[in-house]
């Protein structure tokens, strides 16, 4: 398996489908091909931890660098090859903006490079001087130490030089195996595609459009639909590749509710929904960040721009899409079916409860069964009410109550 890019969680979860088919195949050597400059820890010290706890050897072949996070993956091999003019280590933890990060990260990734170095018989104490100078070593002159094909081999820290792969296999006396190249199959490649930012934007969009226009229509139709097959496809690709954490997608649910709890349930325009619009906006920016609990010491300010702006031009695009289609959407077929547009006047028999308060007190009588639904006569003139008790005789006298939206209140009197 190749791993020729910066170090994160699709770098994760690729070794990880890579191991997983290596085990289902049966393979009895697994050999890693890297060309890293490094990238994030937390994913290198899991690639870390499943190169050493895995049941068959593992080789590395570094085809020119092994820097940072590359560094720590390969110590962790069981075997290291190099190509002619590679380098190893470098290892030293930075910030997003490229400077080293606090102590308390130098300090975990020194510990892990000794016990990693340990763990395969290599000087342990060279290893601590990749990430920080160290007096003992003479070659890294004060600096974070870096090794060159030849003093990798000198030292130690490589066990042969290579070319190429089968160069490598060579030297593991393996040129006669049966060599199964990974390849990512077809929804992993999928997966990469709906990780773009550009396509992340697109789906936002069709989110946030399909939710409004579900909202403007009774029932549920093809804008809700398409909202949740886009809501899908941006969430899992992100979850899939260890990007979105569980927190982070919560956040994104509780943010719709409060969305949807203001649109149906609490009148007017207040702090449900204004918080409900910031909670899913935030969490749509951080989905797409690799940050860790919150600490975004080791993610690159332009990441967080990239991500920022598609979920601003998504919202942005469902904003003109809906400007836009709004006249179209009033007058066109589908709403007739759903909207209500006749007149009822009351010279054909319909009343408003909204114009009843007078009638607060007023008795009449029970002009057809009360069920407890029906129409009560009072001054000449018929209401839809709804019995207090339940069931009223036709005929039978009654007194209102109460008034709601669509009809009176009543009960039964003497």
């Amino acid at each position: 398996m190749e791993v020729k890019s910066e170090i994160d969680p699709r770098t994760n979860r690729y070794t990880e489908v890579a191991f997983d088919e290596a085990t289902e195949a049966g393979a009895d050597h697994v050999l890693l091909v890297l060309d890293t400059f490094g990238g994030a820890l937390k994913d290198a010290d899991e690639i870390r931890e499943r190169i050493l706890h895995y049941p068959k050897p593992v080789y590395v072949f570094i085809d020119n660098n092994a820097a940072s996070a590359g560094a720590l993956i390969s110590i962790a091999c069981d075997s290291i090859y190099m190509s002619p003019g590679s380098s190893i280590g470098a290892a030293t933890v930075v910030g997003a903006d490229g400077e080293a990060a606090p102590g308390k990260y130098q300090s975990y990734m020194r510990s892990i490079m000794r016990a990693t170095a340990e763990a395969n018989g290599r000087n342990p104490r060279l290893a601590e001087a990749m990430v920080e100078p160290s007096v003992d070593s003479t070659l890294s002159a004060g600096q974070v130490l870096t090794l060159s094909t030849t003093e990798a081999v000198k030292l130690g820290f490589c066990d042969g030089v290579a070319t190429d792969v089968e160069g490598v296999l060579a030297l593991l006396n393996l040129q006669d195996a049966e060599v199964i190249y990974y390849e990512p199959g077809t929804a992993d490649a999928i997966i990469s595609f709906f990780l773009n930012p550009f396509v992340s934007g697109i789906l936002l969009l069709v989110i946030v459009g399909g939710l409004y226009f579900e909202l403007q229509t009774p029932g549920i139709g093809f804008p809700l639909i398409a909202a949740i097959i886009a809501g899908t496809l941006y969430l899992v690709p992100y979850y899939l590749t260890g990007l979105a954490e569980n927190w982070e997608i919560l956040l994104f649910v509780v943010g719709l509710i409060l969305i949807m709890l203001e649109a149906f349930v609490i009148p007017g325009f207040g702090i449900a929904g204004i918080s409900g619009i910031l909670l899913t906006i935030t969490s749509l920016v951080l989905i797409m960040l690799n940050n860790y609990n919150f600490d975004f010491t080791f993610v690159p300010s332009e990441n967080l721009m990239k991500s920022l702006i598609s979920v601003v031009l998504g919202m942005v695009g469902a904003g003109v899409l809906i400007a836009l289609s709004w006249n179209r959407l009033v007058s066109s077929t589908a709403m007739d079916r759903v909207v209500l547009k006749n007149s009822f006047h009351s010279d054909e028999g319909y009343r408003s409860s909204n114009s009843a308060v007078h009638l607060v007190g007023k008795t009449g009588f029970a002009h057809t069964h009360m069920t407890p639904t029906g129409r009560v006569m009072i001054d000449d003139t018929l209401y839809d009410a709804q019995a207090r008790d339940g069931f009223i005789e036709k005929g039978e006298a009654i007194q209102v109550i109460d008034h709601s939206t669509f009809s009176l209140r009543v009960k039964k009197v003497s």
